[in-house]
């Protein structure tokens, strides 16, 4: 991951703000229109950003949709720089944010666990020994 800096952090918001823009009102292609940009990493020298999107579908057709993305990248890239005012612009790489999968994930394996140590508890007569069950003298 890039170190952020608070400069580049700037640029980076403001690069996510007018891609989804760009993609919404100049790429008019039906198939990026339910991409939401998640976050941007800008190199410290401004010469690289690597753009992090949610999209629904199956791997394959997600991977197609950065694809795709990642060839109009040139395009969005020149719009970019007609529209920010700095001096260099970053070479636009997509990638897919698999943050929210692997957080889906996580959440289902500790509902798993959850579920299995009420399950045991509850099978088990000796759970009455557990915290705040008194136990014979």
């Amino acid at each position: 991951m890039i170190k952020a800096y608070p400069r580049t952090r700037r640029i980076g918001e403001q690069i996510r703000r007018e891609l989804a823009e760009l993609i919404r009102d100049e790429l008019r292609d039906p198939r990026l229109t339910l991409i939401s940009m998640t976050s941007v990493d800008v190199s410290r020298d401004l010469a690289h950003a690597r753009v992090y999107v949610t999209l629904l579908g199956d791997p394959a057709e997600r991977a197609e949709r950065v694809a795709e993305l990642n060839h109009a990248a040139p395009l969005l890239r020149r719009e970019l720089g007609r529209r920010m005012h700095i001096r260099t612009v970053p070479k636009l790489e997509f990638r897919y944010d698999e943050v929210i999968e692997r957080a889906a994930q996580l959440s289902a394996l500790i509902d798993t666990a959850v579920a299995d140590d009420a399950r045991k508890h509850h099978d088990d007569p000796s759970s009455a020994d557990e915290v705040g069950a008194e136990k014979p003298v």
